[in-house]
């Protein structure tokens, strides 16, 4: 009896693991921390793109915003999950 509840146990765990990455994935303030950062980071490109226009630092682009997405924004998801 204490195994099953045990896994019972668990699933809920789990349960409200899943509820909190789906409600960050879709959340707006996931959505706007990601507009903000891509923003920053195309300000910055486009500034040194004018100075210093070459193959290597117009690359960069794609790499900084694939990164930005798969980051997820940790520290910002951290504050969101406390306050909701």
């Amino acid at each position: 009896m204490d195994k099953l509840e045990n896994e019972i146990k668990q699933i809920k765990e789990r349960n409200k693991r899943v509820e909190k990455d789906k409600a960050w994935e879709t959340s707006m303030t996931r959505k706007i921390a990601i507009a903000i950062l891509t923003y920053v980071i195309v300000l910055l490109y486009s500034y040194l793109i004018n100075k210093y226009s070459n193959v290597f630092l117009t690359s960069l682009v794609p790499v900084i915003g694939f990164t930005l997405s798969t980051l997820s924004l940790n520290l910002i998801r951290n504050i969101w999950e406390k306050n909701n």
